[in-house]
């Protein structure tokens, strides 16, 4: 099967994002492809590459981005969720005047069309979150 899915809950504040990461991971293990992971409001907070966790905590971001290259899956940060809550990339940091980027590795910033095709494209859409 095909799936897409949308992370709209931060790193540690929701089961959400745990859930979707399980989630996504299991369905890969099954054979099951991911078209793309949809990061959205408070979502977008699990591409910062500037969270640190305590070392006994787990580090979730890490693994959306040991996933992200160990599968080679399309990570998308919605632009306008992101902006509003600090988190650039190169691009984003030329065109805003910003003097850093902070996107962690594996993820990319783009519209919500992204999310509009994944749906399109995909046998089903799982949502995690409010």
């Amino acid at each position: 099967m095909k799936f897409a899915i949308q992370v709209n809950e931060g790193p540690y504040q929701h089961q959400a994002t745990d859930s979707a990461y399980h989630f996504a991971k299991a369905a890969l293990d099954a054979g099951h492809e991911i078209m793309r992971v949809f990061f959205y409001h408070d979502g977008v907070n699990n591409g910062t590459n500037l969270t640190t966790p305590p070392q006994d905590d787990r580090n979730i971001v890490n693994r959306w981005s040991e996933l992200a290259k160990e599968h080679d899956l399309d990570m998308v940060v919605c632009v306008a969720a992101a902006q509003r809550r600090g988190i650039v990339d190169e691009g984003e940091m030329q065109r805003n005047g910003k003097d850093a980027q902070n996107i962690a590795d594996g993820f990319r910033i783009s519209g919500l069309g992204q999310l509009i095709e994944a749906g399109i494209q995909s046998e089903r859409l799982m949502v995690f979150g409010d």
